[in-house]
């Protein structure tokens, strides 16, 4: 590696972008083959669906990340497609038992995390926020355990389209549910799109902080884009990352036709911003 070329296995990576046109096998190994070596893996159809993974496929995605020494950090999912906190509760029964699923796919192939949304309101005849927070914590109830018999974490993440959609009120809520176990995924374009200061949310999330996703976007369209695209102002994100005790690769979730560039041009410009002092490098790993 170059002195002024980014050292990638500092990067997780969500395999978004891929999920309509590989299998999760043949994204891990493209970008395995670029030097990344952590991922988050969106559950999709015909990418990695816990449904169509039985024993003997898990038992084989296993086995291929050990042998490329790769590791599968969380599990996510497209969570347009379910809500947990819905009015009608065939579409909670629905939306618990697909969460249900991914979490035991995570203690399968031993991810540390599955994010969820706390759920969503009807943006034209919202349901009061104290009630749907109850239905919320009954998901929990229910989530909370599948989780720790898969030796697993439930991570709740920031999104704009969710009725907690800010640092404050998602982790209010958590506190108030009381299960310090419950980590946050903190959306830095999420944030940025609802015009959150980032300071504040980060300094809100930093007790339950597991993971923090990367992108850009503007604050007309909701965005995952490449970095430098958008409107987040990337170098402060960075100063306040350090002064946090957390230390973990930032996952790029980059949304995009072209993600191999997308990716590339998001990791070249984090690097040059001193991102790469984010989290350890695998040799530093090692060595501790």
């Amino acid at each position: 590696m170059s002195a002024a070329e980014p050292d990638r296995a500092r990067y997780a990576v969500n395999t978004y972008s891929y999920t309509m046109s590989h299998t999760a096998i043949d994204c891990l190994t493209r970008l395995a083959g670029r030097g990344y070596t952590e991922f988050e893996l969106m559950m999709y159809p015909g990418h990695a669906w816990p449904a169509d993974l039985g024993p003997a496929a898990r038992r084989r995605m296993v086995r291929f990340l050990e042998r490329n020494k790769l590791v599968v950090r969380t599990l996510n999912q497209p969570n347009i497609d379910i809500n947990i906190a819905a009015a009608t509760p065939q579409m909670r029964v629905y939306s618990l038992g697909i969460v249900r699923s991914v979490i035991e796919l995570a203690g399968d192939l031993g991810a540390e995390g599955v994010v969820i949304g706390p759920g969503k309101a009807n943006p034209l005849f919202p349901a009061r926020v104290d009630r749907m927070t109850d239905l919320f914590f009954k998901a929990l109830d229910k989530l909370l355990p599948v989780a720790r018999r898969a030796g697993t974490r439930l991570l709740v993440e920031n999104m704009p389209f969710c009725f907690l959609p800010d640092a404050d009120s998602m982790s209010s809520a958590l506190d108030r549910y009381g299960a310090d176990e419950i980590g946050v995924v903190y959306d830095i374009a999420n944030a940025e799109f609802i015009r959150e200061d980032i300071a504040a949310g980060l300094q809100r999330v930093a007790r339950r902080l597991h993971s923090v996703h990367v992108s850009d976007t503007g604050h007309r369209v909701y965005r995952h884009d490449p970095v430098g695209t958008g409107r987040v102002r990337f170098k402060r994100v960075r100063d306040l990352l350090m002064a946090l005790p957390h230390r973990r690769r930032p996952i790029l979730e980059i949304i995009a036709p072209d993600a191999d560039a997308g990716i590339e041009s998001s990791v070249a410009a984090l690097s040059r911003m001193g991102w790469d002092a984010i989290a350890p490098s695998l040799s530093e790993e090692n060595n501790q």
